[in-house]
């Protein structure tokens, strides 16, 4: 982010520095501009073009990964209510506590490694005992389609958000972008007239400045978990928060198998 403003500010000094040395000689007659801005109109065509596309697919990404996340978060949530149909209350509190366990495994532990484009383990180690679960509740119990089907969508859900953890958009095509953006700075610099040139100085930085925020928008969408406007976890949270509640409801002073931050303590199941 840093270094896309840094090569956005510099293109433009560069570019008025060119447009001092370029133009000191220039009569009266030709402080409208060079006729180089004929020739320069379609790179700046293409880096508008290409800004737009690039962020609409970046945006895509972004509520993608939204989507995935309250997806999960309802699975989730049905895991933890189907299993109140469970009448056996040892696997109905081991389903819950799972639940709980997991969500927190999920905010605490893999949230901060996506913002690296990572996944973490430590979720998958209850995922692990809800199958392992499920094998004991047997497939002639009424509710078992219900969890399975609900784990499944889980699954899906979470796949999905780890993948839209990672860059959008190729690395290749930022810098390209970046290059592009420079260019059109450049040459926008050269385009203006050398005197009498106050509105267009101020309506160059002020093309410049929303180019700028066009790309580090694309920047910060493409990463929808390590950005400045990234995808919250309250969804997560909210089925946390509920699943607890349900488990010491249902099993009044039980200690859940897992500590605040979702990691298995010792002994737990």
């Amino acid at each position: 982010m840093i270094v896309t403003i840094v090569v956005a500010v510099a293109a433009l000094l560069l570019g008025l520095i060119a447009h001092h040395f370029l133009r000191r000689h220039d009569t009266d007659a030709d402080d409208e501009g060079l006729s180089v801005r004929d020739l320069i109109s379609p790179v700046q065509t293409l880096t508008v073009l290409i800004l737009a596309f690039v962020l609409a697919t970046a945006a895509g990404s972004y509520n993608r990964a939204e989507e995935a996340v309250h997806n999960e978060a309802n699975a989730a949530d049905h895991l933890a209510e189907t299993a109140d149909f469970l009448p056996n209350a040892a696997q109905r509190r081991r389903v819950q506590a799972d639940v709980v366990c997991y969500t927190r495994a999920v905010r605490h532990y893999e949230w901060p490694t996506m913002a690296h484009g990572q996944g973490s383990p430590m979720p998958s180690v209850w995922t692990a005992d809800l199958r392992a679960t499920f094998k004991d509740i047997g497939t002639d119990q009424g509710a078992f389609g219900m969890l399975v089907g609900a784990d499944e969508t889980r699954a899906k859900s979470r796949q999905a958000r780890l993948t839209e953890s990672t860059a959008a958009v190729p690395a290749t095509i930022y810098w390209f972008m970046l290059v592009l953006l420079s260019i059109t700075v450049i040459s926008l610099c050269l385009c203006i007239p050398r005197r009498r040139n106050r509105p267009q100085l101020a309506t160059l930085a002020m093309a410049t400045a929303l180019l700028t925020t066009t790309l580090l928008l694309v920047h910060d969408a493409e990463r929808p978990f390590g950005g400045t406007i990234s995808v919250s976890s309250t969804a997560i949270a909210d089925v946390e928060h509920q699943a607890t509640r349900d488990f010491h409801t249902d099993a009044p002073g039980a200690d859940l198998p897992c500590d605040t931050n979702g990691r298995k303590l010792s002994g737990g199941a």
